[in-house]
């Protein structure tokens, strides 16, 4: 479940009785596995009784993810820091790989441990490693397509519109300014060659260029949103950490909404 599953079943009354400072805070905390669902007081016993198997899982998803990002560390260390940068995008600095994700720097040591001024959290950490370390690499095409048209994207096209595009597509229909608001938060581009209300493209790294296209409602028709990539991406980046970094993105999103409700 992601936070915005999560924080759909909580009573969303923010009582802090579960010391986060609200409902949302919290959902994000069980997704994280800092926080056991059984742990809101104020928590329905039967919604407990439906959801809580699946949330208690999350804990052994970090620890996966602390294992895939230990393995990852390992193969940086054998990495040519200086081809590898200019490969990818990055920059070398003082014996460091620098990374810009949606306007942010991110500096990669040689220990594969990373810093930045923003807060680093696993699904930019493993994703960004991981495209430092992929076998192979190509620039920018110019290319855009869908997530199913990338290599393995077919297997995992039912995760990727459930937890990416439908909940992005709610939250633009909830909040219609937000689109246009992450051109500015994440150093994006509006796009005026594609036909829809709201087009905009993301780097969430260097070479993994993203195109988000949203209609929205006009008299019968609904709305309707679909995130296309650049035809590298599938070159650059396993397909699990493309959805990853998606779906990390939407839960972002959907924190940054609660500012315009």
């Amino acid at each position: 479940m992601t936070p915005l599953e999560i924080y759909k079943i909580l009573p969303q009354s923010n009582c802090r009785k579960c010391m986060l400072p609200s409902c949302l805070a919290f959902a994000a905390a069980v997704v994280a596995g800092q926080k056991q669902l059984a742990e809101c007081s104020e928590l329905d016993s039967a919604v407990l009784a439906r959801y809580g198997q699946e949330c208690t899982t999350k804990a052994e998803s970090a620890s996966v993810q602390a294992a895939f990002v230990e393995k990852m560390q390992q193969q940086v260390a054998e990495l040519d820091f200086a081809v590898v940068a200019h490969e990818r995008g990055g920059q070398f600095y003082d014996n460091t790989i620098v990374i810009n994700s949606l306007g942010k720097d991110f500096v990669v040591d040689r220990h594969g441990q990373m810093r930045s001024q923003c807060h680093i959290i696993p699904w930019v950490q493993a994703p960004i490693l991981s495209y430092l370390t992929y076998e192979s690499h190509k620039p920018v095409a110019g290319r855009w397509i869908s997530f199913r048209e990338l290599k393995g994207g077919i297997d995992w096209q039912g995760l990727f519109t459930s937890r990416c595009e439908m909940p992005l597509k709610e939250l633009a229909d909830a909040n219609p300014d937000l689109l246009t608001d992450l051109i500015d938060l994440f150093m994006g581009k509006s796009v005026q060659w594609y036909q829809a209300d709201i087009a905009l493209i993301l780097h969430p790294l260097p070479h993994i260029p993203i195109l988000i296209c949203y209609q929205a409602e006009d008299e019968d028709l609904s709305s309707d949103l679909t995130i296309f990539f650049d035809a590298c991406c599938a070159d650059n980046l396993h397909i699990k950490s493309i959805y990853t970094l998606c779906a990390g993105l939407v839960q972002m999103f959907a924190s940054i909404s609660q500012y315009h409700l």
